[in-house]
């Protein structure tokens, strides 16, 4: 009797033992989207996390990239936001980050990495705060149907193409195939940017303020607005949704519909994956205007968020998935550039790349050092995404005849200065 009381009680010790350890377990929401297979990749590195850190459990939130933009910032004005965040728009989510500096071991390798990426998700004055780690470094630039031109036997334009030039061998080729769109761009400020900028737009004057609808912001827009009238662009890409909302032309790239498609460099892994052979497709390098041939920098953090109950936990999640070892894991199963300069400086495999993967990965690379002034400054503009969000609304209402060209200008110059106002006003 006695034996059973005290196997029942040790029994009893030991669910206990294992009830308080359960209880103490904290547990991290990371709201997570994805270009490709970046979240497969992401639940694989926190399995490993948990593994080596049991009293943390992180739950994965994947959602889309909408979700992102949209209403992520709403949850967070709430103060309802997860624990950590993937986030495209850093300035504008600048607000609610968590400085991680006070809970990181070794801030030097965060400042030594990441430093210049840092200054991205930082508000003005900001200085010293480490709110998280760049996923991935972007680059806008153009992916080429290359099948397509050989179908209709058409030669591809070289390295240092004008826009225009790349227009008309597209519409060509577009037209030999019956291709329905020779040219797609991202309904995107950002992507819009990387054309405008090569016609010259400077978007800020000589204080630093916001003067974007400039000759060379018109160039660009002309373009644009030329291209849906003659059958460059079709309206049923930027016409199928108003507003500020994104619109992209994955799916019409990978069934072989779209000549070139102005994305950028965090589209390779899906494109990779998703096309496999059915067609050859290239990544070029940024078409030129009479400025330059810039595309637009960007990419995507993982930072902390200030509502977190954790930021302890939070610092060190982010602390294991910015090390050298496992960000390099990261990046070459996602086929991204890396947002890592030591890495970048060493250079990666890419092993599971197909040679189309690896030839657009060094495209990418390349056209970094061809970044104008103008695109890194607006990249890093803690506003930015508000000349974004009002450049593509007021063009896409030209675009769909609901206003002129200078209607629209005089319409995006009031929006920023109106929406940065009540931004700033305290």
């Amino acid at each position: 009797m006695k034996t059973t009381k005290m196997l029942l009680g040790c029994a009893l010790f030991a669910v206990g033992l294992g009830m308080s350890q359960a209880y103490a377990q904290t547990t991290l929401r990371m709201t997570w989207y994805s270009d490709g297979n970046e979240g497969e990749v992401m639940t694989d590195l926190l399995r490993r996390f948990e593994e080596q850190n049991k009293d943390i459990k992180v739950v994965l939130d994947q959602v889309p990239f909408k979700a992102i933009n949209e209403n992520l910032p709403v949850q967070l004005a709430a103060g309802q936001g997860p624990d950590l965040a993937r986030v495209a728009d850093l300035g504008g989510v600048a607000r609610y980050m968590l400085d991680l500096r006070p809970h990181l071991k070794d801030p030097a390798y965060f400042e030594t990495n990441f430093g210049p990426f840092l200054e991205w998700m930082r508000l003005p004055g900001d200085s010293s705060s480490i709110p998280g780690y760049m996923t991935q470094l972007t680059l806008t630039g153009p992916f080429v149907n290359k099948t397509l031109f050989e179908q209709a036997n058409v030669q591809m334009p070289g390295p240092k193409a004008t826009w225009e030039e790349w227009a008309t061998a597209a519409k060509n080729v577009a037209a030999k195939v019956q291709a329905p769109f020779p040219i797609a761009i991202d309904r995107s400020g950002h992507r819009f940017f990387s054309l405008a900028i090569t016609q010259g737009a400077k978007l800020f004057d000589d204080k630093g303020e916001p003067a974007v609808v400039d000759e060379g912001f018109k160039r660009g827009a002309q373009l644009v607005f030329d291209w849906h009238k003659n059958g460059v662009m079709s309206k049923e890409l930027w016409g199928s949704v108003a507003g500020s909302a994104y619109r992209g032309a994955n799916d019409e790239f990978k069934n072989a519909q779209v000549v070139l498609y102005e994305s950028g460099s965090w589209q390779i892994g899906q494109f990779d994956k998703t096309i496999g052979d059915a067609f050859d497709w290239v990544a070029v390098p940024t078409p030129c205007g009479p400025a330059n041939c810039s595309g637009m920098p960007g990419g995507a953090a993982l930072v902390g968020i200030k509502t977190t109950q954790h930021p302890k936990e939070v610092a060190r999640l982010i602390e294991y998935l910015a090390s050298e070892n496992v960000a390099a894991e990261f990046y070459e199963r996602s086929l991204f550039v890396p947002g890592h300069l030591g890495l970048a400086k060493k250079g990666l495999e890419y092993k599971s790349a197909s040679p189309q993967g690896k030839a657009a990965l060094k495209v990418f690379s390349e056209g970094v050092s061809q970044l104008s002034p103008v695109a890194n400054k607006l990249q890093g503009y803690v506003h930015n995404r508000v000349i974004f969000n009002a450049v593509i609304s007021r063009l896409g209402q030209a675009i769909a005849g609901e206003s002129s060209l200078d209607e629209a200008y005089k319409r995006i110059e009031a929006d920023v200065q109106q929406q940065i106002a009540e931004r700033t006003k305290k």
